[in-house]
């Protein structure tokens, strides 16, 4: 099921003032699927495992930092698991990037992040999100509020059949911003993106009529245009030329002083140049389910360091193996 675009960068405030003075998000409902018996690791890699896990273990002490908290995350479609038992922190103003096999779980945890899942009818999850300290999936916690302050960037652009001005202020005219603010925030936004000298004479005129990386970059003005904390993005280059993709990877290291990145690549050097960290999931297949349904293909976090430390000394072979081009 294709993501609804607009959901994912816009949605209205719906903070509660609880009796503490803390703001809340609210939300009636929630969907989490039950405690299943042997979700936790296995002994297939337990060197890595405790390496991946032991890293998100000593940042929790420093909760200023940690954006998300990621604690036993699995992910289910029906009774298929798409990744399972998935640990780690995600740190504020740093881009943190997943890398693996395709069907590994990259995009399934990304999409987890902003509960784009939801949209998905299939969709459980089991375990634990936090986002400074709140957990995503609590029934008090309004999904929309979580898309606006945790926008995201999809795999293909996908500009709305309006002008490039009405691009970057749908989401704020949704959120209620007055009309008197529009101007500077189109001009901020895409001033962020490094877009505003190529359009500003040309606002009105449609964003379908942009080129493909121009289109990418409108995408990631109208995500920040909502004043997001965080920014996934999914593949954001896979659909662009190199020229394209430099001023793309060049964006995001100029707006992670503002904002906390989290990206999905195929292009290990791209992972390599711009993240500050990196995850690397495989698949992994279990022979004694083999032809029996339920977990066959499991995505796994194998290893989650410091992009220097994956990239130069991995803990585990099989990372090693990834990144060298022995597999996948």
């Amino acid at each position: 099921m294709s993501p609804d675009p607009t959901t994912a960068v816009t949605g209205t405030e719906s903070n509660v003032i609880d009796e503490d003075g803390e703001s809340r998000f609210r939300e009636p409902e929630r969907r989490r699927s039950p405690r299943r018996e042997g979700d936790r690791v296995g002994p297939t890699a337990p060197r890595v495992e405790a390496r991946a896990a032991a890293a998100p273990t000593d940042e929790r002490v420093d909760e200023q930092h940690a954006v998300f908290d990621i604690r036993d995350l699995s992910v289910f479609y029906g009774e298929f698991r798409a990744v399972r038992n998935v640990n780690m922190v995600v740190r504020r103003h740093e881009i943190t990037a997943f890398i693996g096999p395709s069907g590994c779980g990259k995009t399934t945890v990304l999409r987890c992040l902003n509960r784009m899942n939801d949209l998905v009818p299939s969709a459980r999850v089991d375990g634990q999100i936090l986002h400074h300290g709140v957990d995503l999936y609590d029934r008090e916690v309004d999904a929309v509020e979580v898309r606006r302050r945790i926008g995201m960037v999809f795999q293909k652009p996908n500009p709305f059949p309006k002008s490039i001005y009405d691009n970057i202020a749908f989401g704020p005219r949704i959120a209620g911003k007055p009309k008197s603010e529009m101007d500077d925030i189109v001009e901020r936004s895409l001033g962020q993106a490094a877009l505003w000298d190529e359009v500003k004479d040309r606002l009105s005129d449609s964003a379908m009529g942009l080129s493909g990386g121009q289109q990418q970059r409108l995408c990631i003005a109208r995500a920040v245009a909502v004043e997001p904390e965080v920014v996934l993005m999914d593949e954001p280059c896979s659909a662009l030329d190199p020229v394209a993709t430099s001023r793309i990877e060049d964006l995001m290291q100029q707006i992670k002083d503002e904002y906390t990145i989290v990206i999905v690549t195929h292009n290990m050097q791209q992972a390599a140049r711009v993240s500050d960290r990196t995850a690397f999931f495989i698949t992994e297949v279990s022979e004694a389910a083999e032809g029996q349904g339920g977990d066959q293909r499991t995505g796994l976090l194998v290893e989650y360091d410091n992009t220097e430390a994956i990239f130069s000394n991995p803990a585990d072979e099989r990372t090693e193996n990834y990144i060298t081009g022995r597999f996948g």
